[in-house]
């Protein structure tokens, strides 16, 4: 099967990716589970606020909003920052590196009523943080990818890839897929995709989160909270469909591979939550974990490979994969086509896969 550009990851990042390019190219994605959004996509918890993140995350969050807005992905949240007295270290450098604004602990209790003031020493909120709907937002890509005369291949495994004057050849479940240009979308397999593909790795490592899902605490309605942080992301919350999702936060380098949530890690990240709270923490109602991949230095990398210049990297997401999807997308069909990107030419270099090269 012949395409000008083969994306192997159907994540947000591939998808997103893929649609920009369908409007100058006749675009495949393949995708090796049964469906898109498998692993990390569809583990997030689905957050923008604008500053955070490094600088060149910051620029593509900023540059992401208008799409936000104009599509209707984004309902109020807001950002709450939680401490005890003898945490006021801590909650000062989060202070300065998230945003927010500090409040009184009473104020804060508005917010979450569950609260235990006995406990409660900071506060810091930030209204302008918004839950992204993620299940829109990837099905728009499909869709404008599709509309295009592009593809979404699902349980197609890439096995082989290899590049001749022709292009690139994939073989993926049995079919063979050619193209003169390959998008590496593969999230936590991205190096392993490159290694494949005859290109030199960038150290892009997968790291574990876990997650619990909780009923609403002492039957609250959750579902104008602001999603909630421990000091230094110890632990964060965040109202889910009526309950309440938990998160210890961590960030445990691992191997590419169907995660799952790792008990004695989620037990104590729900104790930390816990200690914050009134209402006792019952039996969660599910428990899973997803992967959130990092490149050496933390940020994205998005851009031809400088040795490989057919080989194009989307991938080194690290938990920003959504918030940074529009603009990514967006910078990434203007580097492959050779238009002038929208962001500065510093941002554009710290996202360039050839900050790792000699």
């Amino acid at each position: 099967m012949n395409s000008d550009i083969i994306v192997i990851g159907g994540g947000i990042a591939g998808l997103s990716a893929a649609a920009r390019l369908s409007v100058d190219a006749n675009v495949t994605v393949l995708e090796m589970e049964s469906a898109t959004g498998y692993h990390a996509s569809g583990r997030s918890a689905a957050l923008i606020e604008e500053n955070y993140g490094a600088p060149s995350v910051q620029a593509l969050n900023h540059a992401s909003m208008d799409y936000f807005n104009e599509g209707g992905y984004l309902s109020q949240r807001g950002l709450l920052i939680i401490a005890q007295a003898d945490d006021e270290d801590a909650f000062q450098a989060d202070v300065k590196t998230m945003g927010v604004q500090p409040i009184a602990p009473s104020e804060a209790m508005k917010l979450v009523p569950v609260l235990d003031a006995a406990k409660l020493g900071y506060a810091g909120y930030h209204a302008e943080a918004f839950d992204i709907d993620t299940d829109l937002l990837m099905q728009d890509f499909i869709r404008t990818l599709r509309a295009n005369g592009g593809q979404v291949i699902t349980q197609a495994t890439v096995t082989e890839i290899r590049q001749d004057a022709s292009g690139w050849h994939v073989k993926a479940a049995g079919d063979d897929y050619t193209a003169p240009t390959l998008v590496n979308a593969a999230g936590a397999w991205a190096d392993l995709v490159a290694g494949i593909a005859g290109v030199t790795p960038l150290g892009i490592m997968p790291h574990r989160r876990s997650m619990a899902r909780i009923a609403a605490p002492g039957g609250h309605d959750p579902s104008k909270w602001p999603m909630f942080f421990g000091t230094g992301e110890t632990w964060y919350a965040k109202p889910d469909a009526g309950a309440l999702l938990v998160s210890p936060a961590e960030e445990v380098a691992t191997h590419p591979h169907d995660a799952f949530a790792d008990d004695m890690t989620l037990a104590e990240g729900l104790d930390r939550y816990q200690q914050m709270v009134t209402e006792e923490v019952t039996r969660p109602l599910a428990t899973w974990a997803g992967l959130r991949s990092f490149a050496p230095d933390r940020t994205l990398v998005l851009g031809r490979d400088s040795e490989v210049p057919e080989f194009i990297w989307c991938a080194g997401q690290g938990g920003y994969g959504f918030q940074t999807s529009p603009a990514a997308s967006a910078l990434l069909a203007d580097l492959v086509t050779g238009r002038t990107p929208i962001l500065d030419a510093a941002s554009v270099a710290q996202l360039s896969p050839n900050r790792f090269r000699p």
